[in-house]
């Protein structure tokens, strides 16, 4: 199992890297609207990785933050990554980092964190929330994405 999800994110990386971040959902991710805090901008995504256990299949979620320094120098950014099943889930922290961001360069999508969930007997939407901030700033507000990809 722990196998498969270190192929998913390495794959993952890989397509993010190779493919500009323009065409990120190309790729299976899918990147919700951005918000800013001062000179950092922050875009929350998203991709899922369905599976089969036997019987029994599984989604492997990853969630991403895309950042852009519009500043004129360049800046250390945080971001975090809450993760929740939309149906009556909770928040979840599933990851955390740091970065360094070039005066006017967009890093990313870059995973932060990952989960695994069994699918359940209905298309459930599962949802990442992403905020950042630069050294000495505030965080920004929530950047969502969403996805149901657990279809049959």
């Amino acid at each position: 199992m722990r196998l498969r999800r270190t192929a998913a994110l390495t794959t993952a990386t890989a397509l993010a890297l190779l493919i500009p971040a323009a065409d990120a959902s190309a790729a299976g991710v899918a990147c919700g609207g951005g918000v800013s805090s001062g000179r950092v901008a922050v875009n929350g995504c998203i991709s899922a990785q369905r599976w089969k256990d036997g019987k029994v299949f599984f989604r492997d979620i990853t969630a991403y933050a895309k950042l852009r320094n519009t500043g004129p120098r360049g800046v250390n950014v945080s971001y975090e990554a809450f993760f929740r099943i939309v149906s009556g889930g909770h928040w979840v922290k599933i990851g955390s980092g740091r970065t360094y961001v070039a005066a006017g360069a967009t890093e990313g999508p870059t995973a932060i964190g990952d989960t695994s969930r069994v699918c359940g007997p209905f298309n459930v939407k599962a949802e990442i929330r992403v905020h950042a901030k630069a050294d000495g700033g505030a965080w920004s507000n929530w950047s969502t994405a969403a996805t149901s990809q657990c279809q049959t």
